[in-house]
């Protein structure tokens, strides 16, 4: 298509001084959106007139149609707007194949450059506010993203997750009235610094899953009073005590091989050099720098009270291979065949995937004393903190049953479902000033690593407890960094910080 200009003069766009001595005259072409599946082009003859107002520095200037030219735009507004809104969707490979279709032609750089010169939404005042960090690189770089909780939209995105970067960034836009976190300490003291008179709120949901994991872990440090056998009356003692024999000569086997393994005995030996050094006084990171290990594993060691605890509460209760297979093992071995290589082969074909050495070792106890009954599976750690964290309506009756039998057998894990069930009564009925006196009932019991769930809210108690009485979330915030980690996927880290930054504030 093509078009003339029907005005007489135009303006020039640094001075603004009208003119209307025309230099001369070119033809400019500017793509546009595609007809019928094919391309299609707007030519224009455009004149470029001289600058009539001496003291300007501009000599000559192009004249611009409204709503159809800027300068040196090469693509109509409408196709910019378009292909803009393909690569904040796409980025640029894909959004580039998506263009090509559509009948657009444009490579994959220029769509990231058209996401680059868009400018920023304003931020405004933000009352709530949302933060949370996001990994630009895993276990290395960390940004923080911020969102208005009020609009659910992100308002910034920081390049790291320090305290200082985010008290900044809150003293540059005051007021903010509350703060929506999780119980990083960074953001607390970043709060502190830069709007002390916000409100902080803790998120529920990181809550509740600090207390699964402090119940995960007192779950496993208990596994072992599940394994006890209930006494069983006197008659048939013959019985009763070949059954005993034999499973105290497998667990003995079970304990030398654990006792011997690579895996413990490379912990026995972190757990003496991280003790050393602690005693020494030097800290968790200094100790992680001198041994090269990472921080979190050098925590686990440096607040573990004995060796036995990282070997055994860890571990307690984790399933072999062999678990499902036990009550057929002892079924064929019963029934007279005793080939460790033929029971192997039959449970391949049964969907083992073990070793050939563990049915072995699991056998041998039994060519000794006899095969007594499989002992009934205990259930696993995670399976048993899974009825513990839910509702009691959505377990089923069987669920229930084998719940009040581990509740039974263990007095620890049946005080620890109370409390948890306490809690999350205070959660979801936002009973905030329950709190209190739900710490002093777990101080109360013997209950290790509540006790240090238990300290940890301590340390934060006004933003827990405003998070169980206020109605605000971090809800937001967390589908945010689920949108981020996709689109950081969509760009496979060909782009830096600023495009990312640019797709997380601008994209839908």
């Amino acid at each position: 298509m093509r078009a003339s200009p029907l005005s007489t003069s135009a303006s020039c766009p640094t001075c603004g001084v009208s003119s209307k001595q025309v230099h001369s005259r070119y033809e400019r072409t500017l793509a546009d959106t595609a007809i019928a599946g094919r391309s299609s082009y707007v030519v224009l003859r455009v004149r470029r007139f001289l600058c009539s107002n001496s003291g300007c520095d501009r000599r000559t200037f192009v004249e611009q149609i409204d709503g159809l030219t800027k300068a040196y735009a090469r693509t109509t507004p409408l196709l910019r707007e378009i292909l803009e809104k393909i690569a904040l969707a796409l980025a640029g490979r894909a959004g580039s194949r998506l263009a090509s279709t559509l009948g657009v032609s444009v490579g994959r750089s220029t769509l990231l450059r058209l996401v680059r010169a868009l400018p920023d939404p304003p931020t405004g005042v933000v009352t709530v506010l949302g933060i949370d960090d996001f990994a630009l690189r895993r276990r290395h770089r960390y940004g923080t993203v911020l969102i208005n909780m009020d609009t659910h939209r992100p308002v910034d995105v920081l390049t790291d997750r320090k305290a200082g970067t985010v008290a900044e960034w809150l003293i540059a836009h005051p007021g903010t009235q509350v703060i929506c976190r999780d119980r990083a300490g960074a953001y607390a003291e970043a709060t502190r610094a830069g709007a002390p008179e916000a409100i902080e709120v803790a998120d529920r949901w990181h809550l509740w899953h600090n207390l699964a994991e402090a119940v995960e872990k007192t779950v496993a440090a208990h596994h072992h009073c599940l394994k006890k056998e209930p006494e069983l009356e006197p008659e048939p003692s013959i019985d009763r005590t070949a059954s005993e024999q034999l499973r105290m000569a497998a667990e003995q086997v079970h304990a030398t091989r654990q006792e011997s393994s690579i895996l413990a005995v490379r912990t026995k030996n972190r757990f003496e050099a991280v003790t050393n050094l602690k005693n020494e006084g030097i800290g968790i990171r200094t100790i992680a720098r001198q041994l090269g290990l990472a921080r979190e594993t050098v925590r686990r060691f440096y607040y573990a009270s004995s060796v036995d605890e990282l070997l055994g509460a860890p571990r307690a209760g984790r399933p072999t291979m062999l678990d499902e297979f036990a009550v057929h093992l002892h079924e064929r071995f019963n029934d007279g065949h005793t080939s460790a290589a033929a029971l192997y082969e039959e449970l391949r074909t049964l969907g083992y995937r073990g070793s050939y050495s563990s049915v072995r070792d699991y056998l041998r106890p039994l060519r000794t004393i006899g095969a007594a009954p499989a002992r009934k599976q205990v259930p696993k750690v995670r399976q048993i903190t899974s009825w513990m964290l839910r509702h009691p309506d959505n377990l089923t009756a069987d669920e229930q049953i084998g719940l009040k039998q581990i509740f039974a057998s263990c007095p620890h894990i049946e005080a620890t479902a109370g409390h948890v069930t306490s809690f999350a009564e205070m959660l979801t009925e936002r009973l905030g000033k329950q709190l209190n006196s739900w710490m002093a009932a777990v101080a109360a019991d013997d209950l290790p690593h509540l006790h240090r769930f238990v300290r940890g809210l301590d340390s934060d108690h006004a933003a827990v407890r405003n998070g169980l009485t206020l109605p605000y979330s971090s809800g937001a915030v967390e589908g945010h960094v689920n949108r981020i980690k996709m689109l950081k996927r969509q760009m496979y880290g060909r782009a830096g910080f600023d495009l990312l930054r640019k797709r997380i504030l601008l994209s839908d």
